[in-house]
Parts: structure tokens; C-alpha cells; sequence
């Protein structure tokens, strides 16, 4: 039989103390090893959180810009999935002119009876410039006087128009939408601050079928003069914006803007031999021709009465006859035949301003108003093979010439 220590060691007396002491040992024994798991435990708990919270201190920067760059990255999925978004402001502009403008850019139909039945005879593009439904186009587009006018807007209304007047001198005419109000005018700005690669807006109803359609581009030049025909008539056309936005049959007459939103031309012609070089009339010289509509109900133009083309590339311009009979060099009646003038004079100076390509008699005379007393300085040449050219100034009334 074992001999215990501790027992030995105790001076025990009977089994039952013995029974008792060994009881309590073991609960000792068990009361300490609780202990010693919940001292550990306790240990352990704040060794783990001492190191958490380090580990934490340490990577939060790192997840934080990860979680940044992902909500940005799902915020920008999401943004492109439901709209698109610019990627230049000068993008954005663009979109944001055509929203705007679009509504007030118009579709012109022009409708002729043929053999009892009414047909489509072309068509081009205006703009509204009043609330009661006035609108500025080309006069090429509206010059069929036996012609029927229909207008038709972005949203596809159609309205029946009559012209209230057709410049005499430049491609320009003004209709209007016959009981028309509530009209959105487009806004005019200013065609003589214009620069040379300036970002500019065409919209128009390209081909007579794609209504509305947008071209950008820039202009590329300034001052220029073309020739232009079309509709079985050819005009010289001074003082034009050219620009490489798109321009097609069809677009004549609607608005030339700027990245305002502002009409700064109305389109006029295309090289039909180049690729984009598109011509437009200056708003400028269209604001005389509204503000005469809305005060007088015409289009008026002083009148000098003369049949001319240039001396020189210098100076002056010879009047002469045309090649048919009523093409006469003086117009009977007018301001020059009431002063005096005659075939083969040559006209140096409109009130002492000199005359040359560049200044021509048709741009220097538009800056005046029917009934304007002006001098001319002019070159008359001798009647006979000794005599000699005269230089003479003549005081002249100018008349008034409308359609």
C-alpha cells in the first residue's frame, strides 16, 4: 500500500477527517485550474485586442483607399449606365446649345399646284426671331411668289406661312407663322467681334429630310465674296462668314451659332467643289432688315440707279449697259438719272469715300437711308478723240429701292 505525503504529513485521527481533508484538496485543485483558464483567458483576450487594434491602426489608411477608389469606380458604372456624360466642357456646350436652340429651328416646306394637284417644289430652314412667330431665312428659299409656305417644327407642328418681305439686295426674307404666338425667338449676337477659328454650330434641314441636323466646326475665314446660284438666279454675295460646318442642301437659312447659343450668321451657300467650306450672313447685316419689318412692314434699300461693274482692282466703277435691251446703264427716273449721270462715267467716290473691291458701291451704299443728299466724285470721259477726261462732283438724292 502507497504511502501518501500529505496524508503521512497530517496528524489524522479517523477516516472520516481523512475523507474530508482529501475532499477539500480536490476542490483546491479545481478551484485553481478555473482560476488559472480564467487568467488566460483574460491574457489572451487583451493580447488580442492589443494586437487588432495595432493591425487595425495599420491597414485602415490602406482599405479606406481601397474602398474610396471602389465606391468611385461602381458610383461611375452606375452614372454612365444611366446617363452620358461630356468629356469636354466644350462638349458639354455644344449639347447644351442644340437642347436649347432646337425648338426654335425650323423646317420650311414650299408647296406648288401642278395640273390641279398640290406638290412639294423644294424646301430649306429658318429660325424664329419673334414670340408671334416671325422667322428669318433665305430669300432664295421663299422666292416663288405663286408658291404656298408651310412650317414645321422640331416637335412636328405644321403651321401655314406667308413672306412679309424679301430683301432686294441680299439672300435674306422674313415670314411668318400665320397666327402665330408663344414663340421661342432664338437670341442674336454680334457678327463683327467674330475671330478666325471660333467654334460655330450649323443646324438645318439637311437633303429637305433630316430636320434638325446639327454640324460643328469653325470659321475658317472672314469678308469673303462668292458667287452663288441656285433656283435659276445668280448673285454676288459680299462680307460672308465661311466656315468648315457641314452645310447641305437644305440648310439655307438656318441659324450659324456660337458656343452662347447666340445666331452670329444665317447659312447662305456651299462650295459644291471643296469639302466643308460653307459661306453664312453675317446677323449683323439681318438685324436692319428684322427692325425695318417690325417698323415699316418692308425691306428698303437707298437707291443710286446705276448698272456698273470695277475699273480696276483699285478704284472706281465704270457704269454700262447690259447685254439685254432693258438692261439699261441709268434706270430712268432713279437718282442718278436725276443728277446727270451717263453711260461710260466712271464713279470714283460715294461721299468722299473711295470705291474699290474690297469697298464696293453695293457695301458703301447700305450704310445710308433713301433720302440721303451724298456727293459723287466722278471721271467723265471725253466725247471726242482731242478732248479730255473731266473730274466733276455731283450732288445726288438717293432714292429708295424695296421688292
Amino acid at each position: 500500500m502507497y504511502e501518501l505525503p500529505e496524508f503521512k504529513m497530517l496528524k489524522l485521527k479517523s477516516p472520516k477527517i481523512l475523507f474530508f481533508k482529501s475532499s477539500v484538496f480536490r476542490k483546491k485543485r479545481i478551484f485553481t485550474g478555473i482560476a488559472i483558464i480564467i487568467i488566460s483567458s483574460f491574457f489572451g483576450f487583451l493580447a488580442g485586442a492589443v494586437s487588432g487594434s495595432y493591425f487595425y491602426l495599420y491597414t485602415r489608411d490602406y482599405f479606406s483607399e481601397d474602398k474610396i477608389v471602389l465606391s468611385q469606380i461602381i458610383e461611375k458604372e452606375t452614372v454612365i449606365e444611366k446617363e452620358y456624360i461630356p468629356q469636354t466642357s466644350q462638349e458639354e456646350k455644344i449639347i447644351k446649345v442644340v437642347e436649347e436652340v432646337s425648338p426654335s429651328v425650323v423646317s420650311i416646306t414650299v408647296s406648288k399646284e401642278v395640273f390641279f394637284q398640290k406638290t412639294r417644289a423644294g424646301s430649306g430652314t429658318g429660325f424664329i426671331i419673334s414670340s408671334d412667330g416671325m422667322i428669318l431665312t433665305n430669300k432664295h428659299v421663299v422666292l416663288d411668289k405663286e408658291a404656298e409656305y408651310t412650317v414645321l417644327t422640331n416637335d412636328g407642328e405644321s403651321f401655314p406661312a406667308k413672306v412679309l418681305a424679301r430683301d432686294p439686295i441680299k439672300d435674306l426674307a422674313i415670314i411668318k407663322i400665320e397666327n402665330g404666338n408663344n414663340f421661342e425667338p432664338l437670341k442674336l449676337g454680334d457678327s463683327n467681334n467674330l475671330q478666325i477659328g471660333q467654334t460655330v454650330i450649323a443646324i438645318g434641314n439637311a437633303l429637305g429630310e433630316f430636320q434638325n441636323t446639327v454640324s460643328v466646326g469653325v470659321v475658317s475665314g472672314l469678308k469673303r465674296t462668292v458667287t452663288a446660284s441656285g433656283g435659276g438666279i445668280t448673285e454676288v454675295l459680299e462680307n460672308l462668314i465661311q466656315s468648315d460646318a457641314a452645310i447641305n442642301k437644305g440648310n439655307s437659312g438656318g441659324p450659324l451659332l456660337n458656343l452662347r447659343g447666340e445666331v452670329i450668321g444665317v447659312n447662305v451657300a456651299m462650295s459644291q467643289v471643296a469639302e466643308n467650306i460653307g459661306f453664312a450672313i453675317p446677323i449683323n447685316e439681318a438685324k436692319r432688315d428684322i427692325e425695318q419689318v417690325k417698323t415699316l412692314g418692308k425691306i428698303v434699300y437707298p437707291f443710286l440707279g446705276v448698272r456698273y461693274i470695277p475699273v480696276s482692282e483699285d478704284y472706281g466703277v465704270l457704269i454700262v449697259r447690259g447685254d439685254g435691251p432693258k438692261e439699261l446703264a441709268i434706270t430712268p427716273g432713279s437718282a442718278a438719272d436725276k443728277a446727270g449721270l451717263r453711260e461710260d462715267d466712271i464713279i470714283l467716290e460715294f461721299n468722299n469715300e473711295k470705291i474699290t473691291l474690297e469697298n464696293s458701291l453695293g457695301k458703301i451704299i447700305q450704310e445710308y437711308q433713301p433720302g440721303d443728299k451724298i456727293v459723287l466724285k466722278i471721271l467723265r470721259p471725253a466725247r471726242n478723240a482731242g478732248g479730255k477726261d473731266k473730274e466733276k462732283i455731283v450732288s445726288v438724292i438717293l432714292g429708295e429701292r424695296s421688292e
